[in-house]
């Protein structure tokens, strides 16, 4: 990641320091993939909740993730700077739900979510391209992680 990339990004104001997943948005290459990465020990410690309380931590993560990503973006003067991955977290963390930890469902629900992710089949790319703001940086992570949750979902059933 350049230098002038990062123009406007304070580490030391929480929210700038969640919106780049606590620096690992930061990484020169692939961003997305490494802030991806770096939510999957959060899943881990999230496996031990029950259902009724990873909801509540999806939706203040994701209600806090609006307010965060969209002042980041402000600051750093973009409309989705690619250092902002608290929304591939979220995302990572949608896919996931109801998921007992094991580390071959960590791996297939991270693959699966960064190709919805990455690729954004419809409704993820109209999202991405027409929903501006906080909520148009969470929002297509939103869906891509419901996206891949259904496949992952499906893969479990089939392979238990």
């Amino acid at each position: 990641m350049k230098r002038e990339d990062l123009q406007g990004l304070n580490l030391l104001r929480p929210a700038h320091l969640m919106a780049v997943g606590f620096g690992s948005g930061l990484a020169k290459n692939a961003p997305g993939t490494f802030g991806t990465l770096a939510a999957v020990p959060f899943y881990y410690l999230f496996s031990f909740l029950s259902f009724q309380t990873y909801i509540i931590v999806l939706l203040v993560s994701s209600l806090l993730g609006i307010v965060i990503c969209h002042v980041t973006a402000v600051a750093m003067g973009g409309s989705d700077p690619k250092a902002i991955v608290w929304d591939e977290f979220v995302g990572y963390w949608i896919t996931m739900l109801a998921v007992p930890f094991s580390i071959q469902w960590a791996i297939v629900g991270f693959i699966l979510f960064r190709f919805f992710d990455i690729l954004k089949p419809y409704p993820i790319c109209w999202i991405d391209k027409n929903v501006r703001g906080g909520l148009g940086i969470m929002m297509d992570d939103i869906v891509a992680g419901i996206s891949a949750a259904i496949v992952l979902h499906f893969l479990i059933y089939l392979y238990g």
